[in-house]
C-alpha cells in the first residue's frame, strides 16, 4: 500500500478588511491592505524597498511608538517585546523584500504605512509563536499602529530617511571636493588663460581654476547640512490632522524622545502639529538645495568637457582619463562620458525639484496627499547625486592631467595679457596694442617692444606668473624708454 503523502502546505491565508475577504500568499509577511495596494498601483514598477533608509525609518518609528505606548500603559509587555524585536530585524535589513508597494501611490502614503504595519505584525506574531495572519493575538492597526496615523508616520519617516540620505550625500561631496583640492595643489604653478564669455580674459593658474570647484562643493556641503537641520522637526503624535486624537496626552513628547534615541537623529516635536502635518516647506527647501548642488555640479562638468575638448581641434588644456571607446564609426575617438553622465543626473534632479514644487503646492487643507511623489523625487535626487559625486571623483577628477606647454603657449599668444599692462602703459595704449595684435596675429609682447612702450626687462617683470595671477601694489606708470 502506498503511503499517503502529507497535506500540501497552504498556498495562501485568508485575511479580511473593509472591502471583504482576500487570499494573501502564505509566505508573505504583508497582508490584505498591502495586497490591494499592489493591485491598485502599477505605476513605476519600483517597490519602496528600493529605499532602505525609508524602511529603516518606518521600523524606527514603529519601535519608538511601541516602547512609548508600553511606558504609558497602553501596550502590554509581550506584544511590545515582539514588536520591538521585529522592528530591530527590519532595521538590520531583514524582510525588506516584503515592502512591496509601489513608490508612487495614492492615499498620502497609507499603503506604505500599512505595508510596514503588516510586515512588522506578522513577524512579531511568529516571534510570539503564532502564525502569520493570526491578528487576534497582535494586530497591525490595533497594536503596531497604536497612537499613530499615516499622516504623522509617513512624513516623519520621510524626514528621517532624507536626513540619512543627506548625511551620505555630504560625505560624497566632501570626497569629490578633496579630489579637486588635490588637483588644485598639483596644478598650482600651471599658468593658463582665464576666459569670460568664452573669450580670452586674463591669466590665472590651472590650480586656481580647480580650487574654485572645491570651494563650490564646500559651500553646498554647508547648505545641505542646514537643510538637514530643518528636517529634524517632526509631527509624530499629530495622528490624523494634528489634534492628536487617539493618542495619550504624553505620547508626542515621549515618542519623540524615544525616536531620537533609536534613530540617533536629534528630532524635536513641531510646536504646532496641525501646521506641521500639512506643511511640506522643509521638503521644498531641501529640494531647492539639491537643485543648487546639481546646477553647480553640472557647470563644473561643462567646464571639464570644454577644457578637455579636442584633443587637437579643441582647447585641449587638460586630459580626462579615457574610460571607453567613444564611437562605433570613428576609430580612436574617446568621449568625456563621466562628466556627461553627471550632467544627466543634474538634469534629472532639476526636474525632480519641479515635481516636488508642484506636489507641495497641491496640498489641500489639513494634509498633503502627494508626499509619496515628494519622497520618490527626493530619494532619487539624493541617491543619484551621491553616486555621481563618487563616480566623478574616482573615474574622472583623480585621473586628470594637464598640458602645461599648450597652456603656456596660449598665454603667450593671447591678447588678454595686455590687461596686465594697463597700469604701466595706460588703457588707451593697451587698447592700441590689443587691436594691432589681433589684426596682425602677432604677440602682445613683440608689439609692445616694437612700439617702445616698455623694455624687455620691464615686460619680463610684469609678465611673471606670480604677478599675473594675484593682486599687486598699484605700480607707477612706466615712462617710455
Amino acid at each position: 500500500m502506498r503511503p499517503i503523502p502529507p497535506p500540501a502546505a497552504a498556498q495562501s491565508r485568508l485575511e479580511h478588511d473593509l472591502l471583504g475577504d482576500r487570499e494573501v500568499p502564505a509566505e508573505a509577511y504583508y497582508g490584505v491592505h498591502t495586497l490591494r495596494a499592489l493591485e491598485n498601483f502599477h505605476i513605476s514598477g519600483v517597490p519602496i524597498a528600493i529605499y532602505p533608509e525609508l524602511i529603516r525609518a518606518l521600523a524606527q518609528i514603529k519601535l519608538a511608538a511601541a516602547r512609548t505606548n508600553h511606558l504609558l500603559g497602553l501596550l502590554d509587555e509581550p506584544r511590545c517585546r515582539a514588536i520591538v524585536a521585529a522592528c530591530e530585524e527590519v532595521m538590520e535589513g531583514r524582510w525588506h523584500e516584503h515592502f512591496v508597494v509601489d513608490v508612487i501611490q495614492g492615499g498620502a502614503g497609507t499603503s506604505t504605512n500599512m505595508n510596514a504595519n503588516e510586515v512588522i505584525a506578522n513577524r512579531a506574531l511568529e516571534l510570539m509563536g503564532h502564525s502569520r495572519g493570526q491578528y487576534a493575538h497582535l494586530h497591525p492597526n490595533e497594536h503596531v499602529n497604536m497612537s499613530q496615523s499615516t499622516n504623522d508616520v509617513y512624513p516623519t519617516a520621510l524626514r528621517l530617511a532624507t536626513h540619512a540620505g543627506i548625511t551620505s550625500l555630504v560625505q560624497a561631496l566632501g570626497y569629490l571636493r578633496q579630489s579637486f583640492e588635490r588637483k588644485a595643489e598639483e596644478f598650482a604653478d600651471v599658468l593658463k588663460m582665464g576666459r569670460t564669455q568664452l573669450q580670452d580674459a586674463v591669466p590665472m593658474t590651472l590650480g586656481q581654476e580647480f580650487s574654485t570647484y572645491a570651494v563650490m562643493l564646500g559651500e553646498d556641503e554647508a547648505r545641505l547640512q542646514e537643510a538637514a537641520a530643518l528636517l529634524c522637526e517632526i509631527n509624530l503624535g499629530a495622528t490624523a490632522i494634528g489634534t492628536g486624537i487617539n493618542a495619550h496626552p504624553d505620547y508626542a513628547a515621549g515618542v519623540c524622545r524615544e525616536l531620537a534615541r533609536v534613530s540617533k537623529v536629534p528630532v524635536v516635536t513641531a510646536p504646532n502639529l496641525i501646521e506641521a502635518t500639512q506643511d511640506c516647506g522643509g521638503f521644498v527647501q531641501l529640494s531647492g538645495v539639491l537643485k543648487r548642488v546639481a546646477v553647480k555640479l553640472s557647470k563644473v562638468c561643462n567646464d571639464l568637457r570644454l577644457l578637455s575638448s579636442g584633443p587637437r581641434a579643441g582647447l585641449g588644456e587638460i586630459n580626462l582619463p579615457a574610460r571607453q571607446a567613444g564611437s562605433s564609426i570613428m576609430p580612436g575617438k574617446v568621449n568625456p562620458v563621466i562628466p556627461e553622465v553627471v550632467n544627466q543626473v543634474a538634469f534629472e534632479v532639476i526636474g525632480n525639484d519641479m515635481t516636488v514644487t508642484f506636489a507641495a503646492e497641491a496640498g489641500q487643507l489639513q494634509l498633503n496627499a502627494f508626499e509619496p511623489i515628494i519622497a520618490h523625487s527626493l530619494f532619487k535626487s539624493v541617491l543619484h547625486l551621491r553616486r555621481a559625486a563618487y563616480t566623478l571623483a574616482d573615474l574622472c577628477v583623480d585621473g586628470i592631467t594637464a598640458n602645461p606647454e599648450r597652456l603656456r603657449h596660449s598665454v603667450e599668444q593671447s591678447i588678454g595679457i595686455v590687461t596686465a599692462l594697463n597700469p604701466y602703459i595706460g588703457y588707451a595704449a593697451a587698447t592700441e596694442v590689443a587691436a594691432l595684435a589681433h589684426r596682425s596675429g602677432r604677440g602682445v609682447k613683440d608689439i609692445v617692444l616694437e612700439m617702445g612702450l616698455m623694455s624687455e626687462q620691464q615686460l619680463a617683470e610684469v609678465l611673471r606668473p606670480e604677478v599675473l595671477t594675484a593682486p599687486q601694489r598699484w605700480p607707477v606708470k612706466v615712462t617710455r624708454p
